[in-house]
Formats: C-alpha cells, structure tokens, sequence
C-alpha cells in the first residue's frame, strides 16, 4: 500500500498564484502533484491570525475559520450589490435617528476602519438604510459585521411585502434573539465581532430599504441616549440561499469570480485495479446543485465520483464508458457537517465509508483497465458540477485498504 497523493493532509498547504499543492513523499521522496487554479480577480479569506484578508487574483484560499489546519476555501460566484460596505458614513446610506463615527474602532480585519452607529436621543427607532430593488422569486442573503457595547442589532426590510424577513441578534451573547419568516444565523469571528445574516425569497420585484437598526434588548423603538451605539462592518447583500466570503465594496458592486481546482496527478499515481479515495470536506450550504469531487481519465467517461446533492444528500459512483460498477444510489447525509469520506475499490470489492463507520459495500462489478485513471478534479471531471465548499484534505491510497485502516482513517 502506498499513500500516493496528499493533499491538505496534516494542516500542510502550499499555495501560490494558479496553483496550490499536492504531494507525493514515500520513501521520503518528496514529489509535487500540483492542483491548477483559477479564479478571475481578488477575494477574501480568513487568516491564521482570525483576521479577515484579501487574496489576489488566481490565489489559492486557505481558510482557517473552523479549523487551525485551515481548509482550501471553494466558492460559487457572487456579487455584493451594496456599494459602501465599509463607508457607512458616506450618504449613500440614510441615517434614521442615528449619526456614524467612521473608522473609529478595529474591524474584523485588524485595521482601523470600522464605523460607529450611534443612536441620538429620539424616542423612535434608531437605523441605518439604503433602498434597494428586489426581484419576485429571487433568493437574497444580507449580512453585516457588528459589535455591541450595549445595544443589539435588527436587520429587517422595509417592507416585509417585498423581502419578508427580519431579525434581532444579540451582540453579547452571541445569539438570535427573535427572527421572522425567512431564516437568520449568527456567526462568531473573534474579538466581540459576529457576522448577522438573514435570507428569505423576495415576495414581489420592487425597491426597499435593508435598514440596520440598534435595539434596547429586544425594543425596537425607544428614547435614546445620544452615545449608545454598536460597531459596524462588511454590509452585504448577494443573491443566493446562504452568506459567502466577505467582498469588499468602495462604490460600485463588487464581484468575486467563481473557483475551479483540478488536474493532479498522472497515470503513475493512480492504480485502475484497485485503491482508495479519500475526503474531509463539507459543503457551505444544502442547496447547489450536484457538487462533485472525481478521480478520472479526465472526461465522464471513466471516473469515482463522489457526489454532494440538493437537500443533505450523497451519491458514490464507479462509472465506466460501458455502464456504473459501483453505485449507492442517493443516501440521507450531512452535507454541511466536515465528514471524513473514503471510498474503496477492487474487483468485486467496494465500499463506502464515513466517520469510521461503513455506509455501503457491493462486491460485485468490475474496475479500470490499464492506464486510465489520470487526475483528481474538483468538479465532474470535464468542467461540469464543481465542488464548492472546504476541503480539509484529500488523499489517495493505490491499494485496497483493510477494514481497520478505513476506520483509522476516517475517524475523527
């Protein structure tokens, strides 16, 4: 047996502008198996430190939000439609019983230039806003960086007609104190910051506001005090059903160009009779579409596929010109949850396993003939379905692995 392609393993990346790597290094014969990469312009990534950065054009992200070994971060495509992300004094944005301190206080990403929202002392409610048009039918997903001192944080439309969605975050705690219709999480980034989402379907095409609001506890409208305020960071507003990466915006709207990852390896790493495939990955939302990771000749035609579906689903496929070897059909599974996948095949011998536990076996079917088996993708193997999401590591194993050696490598 021998571990014939490492990729993340150990916290171990090395990236650089159009490529991040994987490796060969038994015998202690170290041998570069690098992935190609593409992503047309700059995007941001959370660093080693916590902070938030921003990577230039065609950089690899390794993304260390969850895990100190970080994650080689994949995402979709997606544009953030509010133009002063990080002015929230500029006049773009309508001040509603409040004024704004800008760069007044350190931001998630370690500088000098995140804004107060102070309150004045009106008995009304205190926001922030800015009027935006929505499309009936169409999923939308506003977020914002905030820090209390002691005030909460609304996020609501301004008319529920149109975007009917609204929630209070609890800035001290960490929580969702109330939220109606559509959906709302809160995401900790250190140092006090959280990151307040909401998302619901647009119920009509018009123009409304996003307005950010301080809230006393839970009251919406009350007598300020003329100082109170929260922090302010990153406003966001994309089309789609959860909340991506950070993209910074100063006066336009600003995109960040979907990514593609493949072509490692060669004909010399794989073995077409037998081996192992193995994944720690999770998916940054149910929904998406198939997203696939594939060992392949390259095309469709001969390939492994291991396949992330709508609606918290998994399917692994052994798939040759002349028909599928190996076939789970669709199985019930936690797609958003960082799971250890490996997946083993051998003539009349196949299996599936997750976490340290085996999910399905054939042992009937077929494998590969000689020298097809050429490169792993992050996708479907010829540009279609890629896998959006984090990949923690990735190995392979040009030999069929015992019971006991799956289970060693994929438990937690």
């Amino acid at each position: 047996m021998a571990n014939t392609l490492k990729f993340g393993t150990d916290g171990n990346w090395a990236t650089k502008e159009g490529s991040v790597l994987g490796y060969n290094s038994e015998n202690g014969n170290y041998k570069p198996l690098p992935f190609n990469f593409e992503r047309a312009g700059s995007a941001t990534r959370v660093n080693k430190q916590g902070l938030i950065e921003v990577v230039g054009n065609n950089e690899p992200r390794i993304d260390f939000t969850d895990d100190s070994k970080g994650a080689l971060l994949l995402e979709p495509s997606r544009s953030n439609d509010l133009q002063r992300s990080q002015e929230l004094d500029n006049a773009y944005w309508t001040k509603y019983q409040t004024s704004v301190s800008a760069n007044s206080s350190i931001s998630p990403d370690g500088t000098l230039n995140a804004d107060k929202l102070i309150e004045d002392n009106s008995n009304s409610t205190h926001q922030l806003g800015k009027a935006i048009s929505y499309n009936s039918g169409t999923t939308y997903t506003v977020s914002l960086f905030a820090k209390s001192s002691n005030r909460n944080l609304e996020i609501a439309a301004g008319n529920t007609n149109t975007f009917p969605v609204k929630a209070i975050f609890d800035l001290s705690n960490g929580t969702v104190l109330s939220s109606t219709l559509g959906s709302s999480s809160i995401e900790n980034y250190g140092n006090g910051w959280y990151r307040c989402i909401i998302t619901a379907t647009a119920l009509a095409t018009a123009t409304t506001n996003i307005n950010f609001g301080l809230t006393n506890g839970s009251t919406l409208s009350y007598s300020g005090d003329g100082v109170s305020f929260i922090q302010l960071f990153g406003a966001m507003r994309e089309q789609g059903s959860y909340a991506t990466s950070y993209i910074p915006t100063s006066g336009s709207i600003g995109t960040r160009s979907a990514e593609v990852c493949n072509g490692a390896g060669n004909e010399q790493v794989f073995n077409d009779s037998e081996g192992v495939l193995m994944a720690e990955i999770s998916a940054l939302d149910e929904s998406g579409g198939n997203r696939e990771i594939t060992l392949s000749d390259g095309t469709t035609s001969n390939r492994i596929i291991i396949q992330y579906r709508d609606s918290s689903n998994i399917r692994i496929i052994l798939a040759k010109s002349t028909g599928d070897e190996f076939d789970t059909g669709v199985l019930p599974f936690n797609t958003i949850e960082a799971n250890k996948i490996a997946v083993k095949y051998k003539i009349n011998d196949f299996a599936f396993w997750v976490n340290g536990v085996e999910i399905y076996s054939d042992n009937t079917g077929n494998t590969f003939s000689s020298n097809t088996l050429s490169t792993i993708n992050f996708d479907g193997g010829s540009g279609l379905n890629d896998f959006y999401g984090n990949v923690k590591q990735l190995q392979y194993f040009d030999k069929a692995l015992t019971d006991q050696e799956l289970i060693a490598l994929t438990s937690n």
